[in-house]
C-alpha cells in the first residue's frame, strides 16, 4: 500500500462538492447567501469549515452565534466521522453538490458530541491511530514515535498536506520482512439501515491455512448480511491507517 503513491494521492485528494445554506429560523440581519466548499473526504467537518462559520457569522448578531452544528435533511452530522464517511452514510445517492444545513443554536445534545476546539478533534484522531496501531503492531510503532511525529502526522491531516503527512504514516502502514503481516486488521463496518452504528471485531489478514484473506472474507464472517442481502447497506472506514 505504502508504494503505491499514484492510489494514494487520488484517494487522499477525493473532495465533494458541498453547498453551506443557514437554517431557515436562524435570525440574520440580511439575506445569507449559500456558501460553497470542495471537501476532503478524508478530514473531518469541524476542520474544514472556519471559512463557512465567517461567512455566516457576517450577516448575524454576535449574541445569536453559540455552537456551530451541522445537518442533512434532518440528520445531525457526527463531526468525528471523517467527512466521506458521512456523505456515504447520508447522501451517496444525491446529486451534488451536497446540501448541509449550518446551525448555530439548539444544539442537539443527545445526537451530538460537542467540539469546543480543535485540540479535541485531535484527541480523537489520535486516539483511532493508536487503537489501530494496537491491532496491528501491539502499539510498537506509535510508542517508538517520538511526539514531534505524532504532531507531523496531525498537522498534515490537519493542512491537507499529502507528504507531511505520509512521511509519518507509511511507518504505521508497514511491517517488519520477517513478520507475515499485521496482527489485526483495524476496520469498522457502518451501518446505514441497523441502530447498531458499526461493527469492529478481531480480524487476521491471514488464514488458518495461510491464505491471505479478502475483504470477502471479512464480509462473510462479520457481516454476512451484506452480501446475503440486497436491501442491507454497509460501509467500511479503514481508518486510513
Amino acid at each position: 500500500m505504502t508504494d503505491d503513491k499514484d492510489v494514494l494521492r487520488k484517494v487522499w485528494f477525493g473532495r465533494i462538492p458541498t453547498c453551506f445554506t443557514l437554517y431557515q429560523d436562524e435570525i440574520t440581519e440580511r439575506e445569507a447567501e449559500p456558501y460553497y466548499l470542495l471537501l476532503p473526504r478524508i478530514s473531518y467537518l469541524t476542520l474544514v469549515t472556519d471559512k463557512v462559520k465567517k461567512h455566516f457569522q457576517k450577516v448575524m448578531k454576535q449574541e445569536d452565534v453559540v455552537e456551530i452544528w451541522f445537518e442533512y435533511e434532518g440528520m445531525p452530522l457526527k463531526w468525528h466521522y471523517p467527512i466521506g464517511l458521512l456523505f456515504d452514510l447520508h447522501a451517496s445517492n444525491t446529486a451534488l453538490p451536497w446540501n448541509i444545513t449550518v446551525h448555530f443554536k439548539n444544539f442537539p445534545e443527545k445526537d451530538l458530541l460537542h467540539c469546543p476546539s480543535k485540540d479535541v478533534i485531535e484527541s480523537h484522531f489520535m486516539s483511532s491511530i493508536k487503537e489501530a496501531d494496537a491491532l496491528k503492531h501491539k502499539s510498537q510503532v506509535i510508542n517508538e514515535m517520538q511526539k514531534k511525529d505524532h504532531k507531523q502526522l496531525w498537522m498534515g491531516l490537519q493542512n491537507d498536506k499529502f507528504d507531511q503527512f505520509w512521511a509519518i504514516n507509511k511507518k504505521l502502514m508497514e511491517y517488519p520482512p520477517e513478520d507475515s503481516g499485521f496482527r489485526y486488521i483495524p476496520f469498522r463496518i457502518y451501518h446505514t439501515t441497523t441502530e447498531q452504528p458499526f461493527i469492529q471485531k478481531l480480524f487476521r489478514p491471514i488464514a488458518a491455512d495461510g491464505q491471505l484473506n479478502t475483504l470477502g472474507d471479512l464480509l462473510k464472517e462479520v457481516c454476512p448480511a451484506a452480501i446475503n442481502s440486497e436491501g442491507f447497506g454497509c460501509l467500511l472506514d479503514y481508518w486510513r491507517r
